[in-house]
């Protein structure tokens, strides 16, 4: 590949600040190879697929090895740092610790050029072809049908990294062709907010089996045991579901926050009744839920499970990391255990979410609640976060004043430390480890995109209720079904029952601007708790204390377009627009 390094390396200076070198790619395949040679060869091809699939980043350490629930108020991340830069809100459009811009345009580009290469070239199987055994003309219908395959999941990474810069940014330039030398950068403009929300709903509706073909232009439903990781046909309408949900929701429908801003077509949608994009909503995600029969998508029956496990009737796709690690048990085992050091700390905010075993509120002004605060809560508390007196590897958590797990290096500022996801079995000592998938897509996502839609777009429909309780009824959990209620306080309930199951997801930071009340649930306290022991009988008193000061302004609704793109010379003379506020 001698010849397109050069052409590449030349490239880079006009391509790289605007929409991210390509150079990583190139690096995967021997400099000796013409793209030619990669395209028309089945297995350097396959690499070039498996290799697309990388720019789905792992959200198990993204800021400083910090979980993007540490940017919203789920945790606080012990280590100062960025994520304290973003928490402060001292970040811009120069410093943002989330700046994905070039990483996903940077894949965008390598599925372009897979694309286009895919189409210039024919792959060789005359091996297979021309053999006429049995075996033979299997492999060749095997690998013919793969390679119509590739197609598909290359154009699903193309769409689902265009959605991660939307939610970002706004109106973002669509890339649907590779750039070369000859790309005149002054006529790229920003693409409307309606036309990037149009582009991967299309792509997705047909990569979803509801396009004029149907199911010949369909990724598969199911793949074997050998293929799992792979995008299916559930991935893309999982993608229009929470898409469709983000276009409904108050953000992409409101511009007064904006005050006046000028290109209001790159924050907002077309004006639409929103009753409609509501029931859009439900339909893209109800299809999910009709396509369980097939996919075997159900919830699994043990929330602990969760994140722990690849192969799973709940999962419709996730980020597979390569053999098993201990990395994130190492940053988030309790500090105070060997090798633990503590890092993402549960939030008392996300605490107090939880409800009572019956489905009431906690309440701190209730006596009875302040003085036993994880007495008859929601289990899912205690599968998802690890208290004062919660058991770990044989041993009492202390998170009280002068406890174990406390007042020592990396000690929790919070009272609490992070258990969803993290392996508990595990010994660090010996170096344990094990699978560490992370989820992007699972059915009770989908179940609460329903639900929340339904309400909005069709209050009273008996579905709300029995897809906003299916999560509440694992084995594990069993709490105390929602019961009929007003659209308002459904709402909140359905809004509420998102935190808690979807904790430490990356769904919070998203949904608080979505829904526009970041500007308070993320403007104001991070808080913990402080547990003083009695020693003259052992039990605890706890107070609710504040840890951090957070920051959220209206401009934080959308980032920044960077300071290295906005301020580039062909952007420049494009006349592109920085986001409102910045």
């Amino acid at each position: 590949m001698k010849n397109t390094i050069k052409i590449h390396s030349i490239a880079l200076v006009l391509v790289a600040s605007l929409f991210g070198s390509c150079s990583d790619l190139d690096r995967e395949y021997p400099t000796t190879l013409t793209e030619e040679a990669i395209a028309t060869e089945y297995g350097n091809l396959q690499k070039q697929v498996i290799h697309l699939y990388t720019g789905m980043r792992d959200g198990h350490f993204l800021i400083d090895n910090a979980m993007m629930a540490s940017l919203s108020d789920e945790a606080e991340y012990t280590l100062q740092g960025n994520a304290q830069t973003f928490n402060s809100g001292s970040w811009n459009q120069y410093v943002n610790p989330d700046d994905v811009w070039s990483h996903y345009y940077s894949y965008i580009r390598r599925v372009n050029t897979y694309l286009e290469s895919s189409e210039k070239f024919e792959v060789n199987l005359d091996a297979y072809k021309l053999d006429p055994s049995e075996n033979a003309q299997e492999i060749y219908k095997t690998r013919l049908a793969d390679i119509t395959n590739w197609k598909k999941e290359a154009r699903f990474l193309r769409a689902y990294y265009h959605f991660e810069l939307i939610k970002r940014y706004g109106g973002i330039p669509i890339m649907t062709t590779a750039l070369s030398l000859d790309t005149d950068f002054e006529k790229i403009q920003r693409n409307s907010l309606q036309e990037c929300v149009d582009f991967v709903v299309n792509e997705c509706t047909v990569l979803g089996g509801e396009g004029p073909n149907g199911e010949e232009d369909a990724l598969p439903i199911v793949y074997n045991n050998d293929n799992l990781g792979r995008v299916t046909r559930g991935a893309a309408l999982a993608l229009k579901s929470r898409l469709l949900l983000y276009a409904a929701s108050d953000l992409w429908n409101t511009e007064s926050w904006a005050q006046g801003y000028s290109h209001p077509e790159l924050i907002v949608l077309n004006k639409k009744d929103r009753k409609e994009r509501w029931a859009e909503a439900a339909a893209a995600a109800k299809a999910v839920i009709d396509l369980s029969a097939q996919a075997g998508y159900e919830l699994m029956s043990r929330y602990t499970d969760l994140g722990k496990v690849y192969q799973s009737p709940e999962l419709i796709l996730v980020r597979r990391i390569n053999g098993n690690t201990n990395t994130f048990e190492k940053l988030n085992f309790p500090a105070g255990f060997p090798n633990g050091e503590g890092r993402v700390t549960p939030s008392q905010n996300l605490v107090d979410a939880y409800e009572m075993i019956d489905g009431s509120k906690f309440d701190w002004n209730n006596p009875e609640h302040a003085a036993n605060p994880y007495a008859n809560r929601d289990p899912r508390l205690a599968l998802t976060v690890y208290m004062n007196g919660a058991s770990f590897q044989n041993t009492t958590i202390e998170t009280f004043e002068g406890g174990a797990h406390k007042n020592i290096k990396n000690g929790t500022l919070t009272g609490y430390y992070l258990r969803k996801f993290v392996d508990s079995n595990i010994n660090l000592v010996t170096n344990g480890t094990s699978n560490h998938p992370w989820v992007i897509f699972r059915i009770s996502e989908i179940y609460l995109n329903y639900a929340e839609a339904l309400n909005e777009s069709d209050p009273g429909n008996p579905d709300i209720l029995i897809y906003a309780n299916k999560a509440r009824e694992r084995s594990d959990v069993k709490m105390t079904p929602i019961t009929d209620a007003s659209q308002d306080v459904l709402r909140e309930r359905i809004r509420n029952e998102r935190r808690v199951e979807l904790a430490f997801e990356d769904h919070r930071l998203w949904d608080t601007r979505r829904w526009m009340t970041a500007t308070t649930d993320l403007n104001s306290d991070l808080e913990g708790v402080e547990i003083q022991k009695n020693e003259s009988d052992g039990t605890f008193t706890y107070r609710k204390i504040s840890v951090e000061k957070r920051v959220f302004t209206p401009k934080m609704y959308f980032y920044p377009i960077p300071g290295s793109v906005i301020l580039n010379e062909q952007v420049m003379a494009a006349g592109w627009a920085q986001n409102p506020l910045w």
